[in-house]
């Protein structure tokens, strides 16, 4: 297969799968390499990302790597088809990759989590709360490309509206609930929107109270995708210089962790939406 010139985070995760079970059975690159009759770049470049794997080559790969775990080795083997045509490929080269990777990785997500604070999570916004969001973006969006951000941000909600929607599962502050992103009218809006989607059955919304004391979790806030099977799993997380996807082990757990935690903590899912309704009469 030709060298890509970029890899998406789910191709780059694919390699990185691949190096791991590489490193676990204790093999260095050139090793492996003369094991599958390649040489020790081509491996560098699959390991990356760059270079594409057919499915039957992967099978071949995890064989020769003595990989048993059957149910990993399938997953991997559905990760190997070329990048999706899906929908968000209309925004490659207007948009920043991440949000692309994003978008793809929600669409072969086998559930989805999100822990928000300050902010309602993007899947459970409506138009004109993501504009008044984008808006603020310091420096200044141009009019078009602000545009193609709430386009897109509404797109991935069909994750949720599809024929078979991803189980999703959002636990939100209370905070989150109170502060006005855009208008009185606007806010009103996207509280009846939330209160709409968390009627659903694959769509639980928990609210974790302001009175909810020895509360110390506020930098928790994570997307957390789940794979096909745990070990690939991938958490999402937004920073000062950009969007990082976590998919180590030890992180994963501490993620997982926390979302249990906090879950725990949170209103259930009928307090939740008495709160939530009861916030929207007020504005």
């Amino acid at each position: 297969m030709p060298r890509r010139q970029q890899a998406s985070a789910r191709q780059q995760r694919l390699g990185a799968e691949l190096r791991r079970l590489r490193e676990a059975a204790g093999l260095k690159g050139r090793e492996a390499a003369a094991l599958l009759g390649t040489d020790s770049a081509q491996v560098s470049q699959i390991e990356a990302g760059l270079a594409g794997v057919s499915k039957v080559r992967l099978r071949r790969i995890a064989a020769q790597y003595a990989c048993t775990d059957t149910e990993l080795v399938d997953a991997l083997a559905a990760m190997t088809v070329a990048r999706t045509q899906g929908w968000w490929e209309e925004y490659r080269g207007l948009l920043p990759t991440s949000f692309l990777d994003l978008s793809e990785l929600e669409h072969h997500a086998a559930y989805r989590w999100d822990v928000e604070f300050l902010y309602i999570p993007g899947l459970l916004q409506t138009e004109d709360y993501a504009r008044a969001l984008f808006s603020s973006r310091v420096p200044e969006l141009p009019e078009e490309e602000l545009e193609l951000r709430v386009r897109h941000r509404m797109r991935r909600r069909t994750i949720l509206e599809r024929e078979r929607p991803t189980p999703y599962d959002a636990l939100v502050h209370e905070a989150a609930l109170r502060i006005m992103v855009g208008s009185r009218a606007a806010s009103r809006a996207q509280l009846t929107r939330v209160l709409e989607l968390s009627e659903a059955d694959h769509v639980s919304v928990r609210v974790i109270p302001f009175e909810l004391e020895h509360f110390n979790d506020v930098g928790a806030a994570m997307t957390y995708v789940g794979g096909a099977v745990p070990r690939l799993d991938t958490v999402v997380r937004d920073g000062p210089h950009g969007t990082v996807f976590v998919d180590s082990a030890a992180q994963l757990g501490v993620f997982r962790t926390h979302f249990r935690r906090l879950q725990a903590m949170s209103l259930d899912p009928q307090g939740s939406r008495d709160l939530i309704h009861r916030l929207s009469k007020e504005l």
